[in-house]
């Protein structure tokens, strides 16, 4: 197994601080500790309250999320703390005991939510699984992800998207989605409340390394593709994942002024995506970018 690393990533609220790590640190579970006390079953969690500034600690499926005290700020300690975590973790010591009485998993529910597009149902859990985005067209992609693997021994499901707190399901047009939204919805619960692995750590790895490569990618990027991208990832993404899909920047063509993006998850394939591509993203492009967009063109791959 590879050493872990340790990623620190800033949240919307100045105060908590996320240390991702390269690999799972706990089995779907996931942890909240607000005082040294209540974390005696997580070694790691002690060991963090002993820094004087720690006020909450979230320990998810691959990160550790720290809620500090206004004494202090984040960039003069942050180095410190992600290298403390780092080497626990490489130590092999225990993250959670799990013969302790007070081991309590935060209970999961799923609910079905539609899409616009009707071959795609969106199943959505109650807290975060795990990060990043993952596609998969076929059985033959999902080597290291088993729950989708899982999945796609149903007959009936074509490709699936999984966005941290919700898979997103393509069908096929052999049933219809009130013949099996319970069954899946059901499958999924069990599956998840059961602690089966969904993603091993081989694909959190692969993770990394594209959201590393994609950021080398992104600096390279001319001024007009790094604005298009500003206002995809600003005002496009949120409504687009709300409706279980992503959208992606590809490129920008300076003397056609043509933008590609590629289209995920409920997105890809949906009917009324090219009147939202039309009338949606590329409106908004033009309006906010004058002159320097003409047309945006989808891909699905």
């Amino acid at each position: 197994m590879n050493s872990f690393s340790i990623n620190i990533e800033p949240t919307t609220n100045k105060n908590i601080l996320k240390f991702t790590a390269n690999q799972f640190l706990t089995n779907v579970e996931s942890f909240e500790y607000k005082n040294i006390d209540e974390a005696k079953e997580s070694p790691l969690g002690q060991q963090l309250f002993y820094l004087p500034f720690v006020k909450t600690i979230y320990i998810a499926q691959n990160f550790i999320a720290i809620e500090k005290f206004s004494i202090v700020e984040w960039e003069d300690v942050q180095n410190e703390v992600a290298s403390q975590i780092e080497n626990y973790l490489n130590s092999g010591a225990p993250i959670i005991n799990k013969n302790t009485d007070n081991n309590k998993k935060i209970p999961i529910t799923i609910y079905a939510e539609s899409t616009p597009n009707p071959a795609v149902l969106k199943f959505v859990a109650n807290r975060k699984l795990f990060s990043g985005l993952y596609e998969f067209k076929n059985i033959g992609e999902t080597k290291h992800a088993p729950l989708a693997q899982a999945l796609f021994h149903f007959p009936f499901v074509k490709e699936i998207f999984m966005s941290e707190n919700y898979i997103s399901i393509s069908k096929y047009d052999l049933v219809e989605w009130q013949e099996i939204t319970l069954e899946i919805r059901e499958f999924i619960r069990k599956y998840i409340e059961e602690g089966k692995t969904i993603l091993n750590d081989e694909i959190l790895q692969q993770h990394t390394k594209q959201k590393n490569t994609s950021e080398v990618e992104a600096i390279e990027l001319d001024d007009i593709s790094k604005e298009i991208v500003k206002i995809l990832d600003e005002f496009i993404k949120p409504a687009v994942a709300s409706d279980g899909g992503n959208i992606a920047f590809k490129s920008y063509d300076e003397k056609t002024k043509k933008v590609q993006v590629l289209l995920q998850g409920a997105c890809s394939g949906c009917p009324s995506s090219t009147f939202t591509l039309k009338n949606g993203i590329e409106t908004m492009l033009k309006e906010m970018l004058q002159g320097k967009v003409e047309t945006v063109e989808a891909l699905n791959e």
